[in-house]
């Protein structure tokens, strides 16, 4: 059975591979590069992108009278977003090291890139900032938490559990209590030798990222 689950997690990386080569194809079809920070159109699909926009006064008219309403319970959850963003990244910061595990990059989760799209207006890119803040922020915490459950509790539940994170399907199974403690050991190790490898990996990243400053004009 293990072998088999083991089957099965390979055969979805490879997935995620083939997803991720068909989503760069598709890059190329909507005639954009990545230039470090910056995303880049040909000038034709900007002028098409500018055509497309609705200016601001238009766009105020269009707007359902129900968006406004609710408006203050979207915008209101900007406090609370704060100050659990403060919380998590005070956790991993203090108690990672501590742990031996390496932190959760923001710049992974948390990405600002709408602003760059010319076919939104002001409004339409301000909504779009703080989507992706929040919808980022969770699964930058959702990181956080998972390799904190790696290191304490790395359980499966009895139940199915909808959208479980990355690290999940590699967690011991409900119940099974055999070798319990030496096995929660080997998963931090893991998680230390991750730590070692991210540590490894950072003076190259240094490395892309001045070289993609410097192509940048």
């Amino acid at each position: 059975m293990n072998k088999r689950i083991d089957q099965l997690i390979a055969e979805i990386a490879a997935l995620e591979t083939e997803l991720e080569t068909l989503l760069e194809t598709r890059q190329q079809q909507l005639r954009y590069q990545l230039e470090g920070r910056r995303i880049v159109f040909e000038q034709a699909i900007r002028e098409a992108h500018q055509r497309v926009r609705m200016n601001v006064f238009r766009w105020l008219l269009t707007v359902r009278p129900q968006n406004y309403l609710t408006m203050p319970f979207i915008y209101g959850a900007a406090v609370p977003l704060l100050f659990f963003d403060f919380s998590v990244t005070l956790y991993q910061w203090v108690c990672f090291p501590v742990y031996r595990i390496a932190r959760v990059p923001r710049a992974d989760y948390i990405v600002y890139d709408h602003q760059q799209l010319s076919y939104l207006n002001a409004i339409e890119k301000f909504h779009c900032l703080y989507c992706s803040y929040a919808v980022g922020l969770l699964a930058y915490a959702q990181e956080i938490i998972a390799r904190t459950e790696q290191y304490f509790c790395p359980i499966k539940h009895a139940r199915k559990v909808r959208a479980a994170h990355a690290r999940y399907d590699r967690f011991l199974e409900y119940g099974d209590e055999q070798d319990f403690h030496a096995r929660l050991e080997a998963y931090r190790a893991e998680l230390a030798d991750e730590r070692k490898r991210t540590r490894q990996q950072m003076p190259d990243n240094r490395t892309s990222r001045s070289k993609n400053r410097e192509k940048t004009p």
